[in-house]
């Protein structure tokens, strides 16, 4: 039976449908910088706003869902319908996993952090890190346990957002630094008197930490998609990607979903050579 969410039990912005909406454009910006227009670097860096908003997302469902496995097997099924337009719009092989693995995977953590049965919410995150891990799923393990923090700090405004500041901030060490933007240098405000105390904020994924507004601002619940459009989206948004590299005349990378369809075409007819 489906444990029943307390009052007050999340205090973000359980506006679900709003935020996946805005999750996806802030990723097809990422994405269209990406493959697009690699050379407006301020592209990528609103495309870090996506994944924190994802992680809340999946932190609020969890709370919510009346079915853990039916939870699961949508994220699993659209993540397996989406990995050949993942492929194809931003040339990855297969080994390469779209953004649900991570979710799925996750996911299976925060159903045992909210089953607590047989000390499931302690080895069930901690499997599903070793997965993350394992699978080198995107965000890596760094991404799942941003999911795990998240469902911790769920029932404190002021807890999302010293969790967020501090794990953005930590996050960024693991990344480059932005030396400019809009065409203005910032090394010379690296180079100050304050520069060490500035410089940690100005790091590629630290710039995660802009959803924190959206993830703390109550929008309204009323605002909901239907259930198949809010995982539709995002293989749309895939296809709307290769659409724009092909009317670009950008290079559409179809060789890596020909390279699996050539395999599994050689090992069916290894297999009916047996047969």
């Amino acid at each position: 039976m489906t444990k029943t969410v307390k009052r007050h039990e999340i205090q973000g912005n359980m506006g679900t449908g709003l935020l996946k909406v805005l999750a996806l454009v802030f990723m097809f910006i990422d994405h269209a910088g990406k493959m697009c227009f690699p050379a407006i670097a301020e592209l990528r860096l609103l495309g870090r706003v996506a994944f924190p908003l994802y992680c809340w997302c999946m932190v609020v469902g969890a709370c919510y869902t009346r079915s853990f496995p039916r939870y699961l097997l949508r994220i699993g099924l659209i993540g397996l319908i989406s990995q050949p337009l993942y492929m194809v719009a931003l040339n990855h092989p297969l080994t390469d996993y779209n953004i649900f693995l991570t979710m799925f995977v996750g996911l299976c953590g925060l159903w045992g952090l909210r089953r607590q049965r047989f000390l499931s919410h302690i080895w069930a995150p901690l499997l599903a890190l070793v997965a993350a891990q394992l699978l080198g799923v995107d965000y890596g393990w760094r991404g799942v346990l941003l999911m795990f923090l998240l469902y911790g700090a769920r029932n404190s405004r002021t807890g999302i957002a010293a969790l967020m500041v501090a794990f953005c901030l930590f996050w960024g060490t693991t990344s480059s630094s932005v030396t400019e933007l809009f065409g203005v240098s910032l090394v010379p405000l690296f180079r100050s008197e304050v520069g060490s105390l500035i410089s940690p904020w100005f790091k590629i994924q630290a710039f995660a930490l802009l959803a924190l507004p959206l993830m703390l601002i109550r929008t309204s619940r009323r605002m909901r998609m239907p259930g198949w459009l809010s995982y539709a989206i995002y293989p749309l948004h895939l296809a709307a990607l290769i659409g724009l590299e092909y009317l670009m005349g950008k290079t559409v990378h179809w060789e890596h979903l020909t390279k699996v369809w050539t395999q599994l075409v050689g090992l069916w007819n290894q297999l009916m050579a047996l047969i």
